[in-house]
């Protein structure tokens, strides 16, 4: 990859700039351009810049800053291509907006090229936003680890992603999901079928994570097995894990007696991961949530990091990002400006 730029000319009384960017081989170029060039449009309309493809390079055009910017733009995503991934989207709509906003410190290879886990189907599964590298970061480097943000923000998925790796390198000998199984206005009683039945749809995101990354076939031996375990809350009671990592999602809906219990599981040669929106607490009204006790009960220990996620994390349709802020401004009416 090589990129210059060519010279200005003088169009309509204003300078135009114009670079060049030139790319390996038509391969490359495709996968920076995205479906249908959808990347591509998405970067000229955000950046006010013009881009001509021509055989394996890039012309850019418009006010020295734009091209400025989306040289510096397009050099990153093709740092992120020629390491072998093709920036999604979603992916490059993110690094858009940080440039857009002036954050350019934000490094697209640094946080696109972590590749945390290839599937059983060949995805690669990397961080997608700069917390979410944070967040990434502390799951290596501590062996309890808070993430607590909106819907949408990758705090469950990750974990499973890092859980799942750490199976794979045989650096663990089991992995455990767990959620509390609190009624988010139905009752459990009046559902049908035994208590397994009956908790099931509420560890349903876990299983469809985990069938996300593993085949069905393998997810299923592993079960049977107890190599990967998903249970709700209440049956990690009275138990000790060692060389496991577990994984407690949805954390806000845990009381403090829960919280406390789950905690005091952790064993030798364990990882913990505790994930949560203390946005979305469904537990009774007068029931204070483990999860909010916990931050700040625990967030004085240093090798305890708490990972706070926002909603410049969620990696959903766009649309989701807006109908967050949306809420907390409506919850939050003192925080607007």
């Amino acid at each position: 990859m090589s990129i210059s730029v060519k010279t200005e000319l003088e169009v309509s009384g204003e300078v135009e700039t114009e670079a060049q960017v030139f790319v390996k081989d038509t391969h490359s170029l495709r996968a920076l351009l995205g479906h249908y060039d959808e990347n591509l449009r998405l970067i000229e309309k955000e950046l006010h810049a013009r881009i001509v493809t021509r055989e394996n390079s890039l012309h850019i055009l418009g006010g020295k800053e734009q091209v400025e910017r989306t040289k510096n733009l397009l050099s990153q995503l093709l740092a992120v291509v020629e390491g072998g991934k093709a920036p999604s989207l979603e992916e490059v709509s993110y690094i858009v907006d940080q440039t857009r906003t002036g954050n350019e410190s934000v490094e697209a290879r640094s946080i696109f090229g972590d590749v945390i886990l290839v599937s059983d189907r060949g995805k690669k599964i990397c961080p997608k936003t700069e917390g979410q590298k944070r967040y990434v970061e502390a799951v290596r480097g501590a062996d309890l680890v808070f993430s607590i943000g909106p819907a949408g923000t990758g705090k469950t998925y990750l974990a499973m992603a890092m859980a799942v790796a750490a199976l794979k390198a045989k650096t663990i000998a089991r992995v455990i999901l767990t959620r509390p199984a609190v009624e988010a206005g139905e009752r459990l009683g009046f559902l049908p079928g035994d208590i397994q039945e009956k908790v099931d749809p509420y560890l349903r995101p876990l299983y469809d994570a985990l069938y996300d990354m593993l085949d069905a076939d393998k997810s299923q031996r592993y079960i049977e097995r107890r190599i990967i375990e998903v249970a709700p809350l209440a049956y990690m009671r009275g138990r000790t894990l060692n060389d496991s990592f577990i994984i407690l999602d949805e954390a806000q809906n845990t009381t403090a007696a829960q919280m406390k219990m789950f905690l005091t599981r952790m064993g030798f040669g364990s990882k913990v991961v505790v994930t949560g929106d203390v946005t979305q607490i469904d537990l009774p009204k007068g029931t204070n949530s483990g999860l909010k006790e916990a931050q700040k009960i625990l967030n004085r220990i240093p090798e305890v990091p708490f990972v706070e996620l926002t909603d410049r994390d969620v990696v959903r349709h766009k649309l989701v990002q807006k109908i967050i802020l949306a809420y907390e401004e409506y919850e939050n009416p003192e925080k607007e400006t």
